[in-house]
């Protein structure tokens, strides 16, 4: 089962409980849209030990896109694994994955774009978007090593051809059309290469 969080355990510490809650409404609303209490309310902790826990809203926006990178990362790393395990075209098993992710009932888009657009309005904005460059890098690791690819700018420029993908995953077009023109432009750039 397609999932994005780490613990399914009832009985989680409140740093986690806060976290989880913190990373369901951040991804779903985004964090300029939500307030710390409604964080504390849904997390049923009190404002005692949210503030024990994470000094400021800032300090939980790094701690939501560093948790969030970690198990989207993962996820995405042991899917490309399984699926490549069958044999099949690399643009297929990237594909496949992307499609898996943009059909899961919880699907917002990436988390690191979403982050970067809602950035400008935070003090803390360099340091969200250095860690959403982080995750494009590693996303980009993990796809070179997919694909045998050497070239850092045909790896950019799949990763330029995902992010696409994704976005018109966010607003709703039809999906098999993304996935399929995200195959046909993957197959293309690395027959090209």
């Amino acid at each position: 089962m397609f999932s994005l969080t780490k613990s399914t355990d009832k009985k989680i510490a409140a740093r986690e409980k806060i976290l989880i809650t913190a990373h369901d409404l951040f991804y779903s609303s985004g964090f300029r849209a939500t307030g710390i209490d409604k964080i504390i309310q849904q997390a049923k902790v009190t404002k005692v030990t949210f503030y024990r826990h994470y000094p400021s809203k800032s300090a939980l926006i790094i701690a939501y896109l560093n948790y969030r990178h970690e198990i989207w990362i993962d996820w995405f790393h042991s899917t490309l694994r399984n699926k490549r395990e069958d044999n099949k075209a690399p643009s297929l098993v990237l594909s496949e994955t992307f499609n898996e992710w943009f059909s899961h009932e919880s699907f917002r888009g990436c988390a690191f774009i979403n982050a970067t657009a809602e950035a400008e309005a935070e003090d803390i904005k360099e340091e969200i978007k250095s860690i959403c460059r982080n995750h494009k890098h590693e996303t980009r690791t993990i796809i070179m090593s997919l694909f045998d690819i050497k070239e850092y700018q045909l790896a950019d420029n799949i990763i330029m051809l995902i992010d696409g993908a994704i976005i018109h995953a966010q607003m709703g077009m039809n999906m098999n059309g993304v996935i399929e023109q995200l195959n046909n432009g993957l197959e293309k750039l690395v027959s090209a290469a």
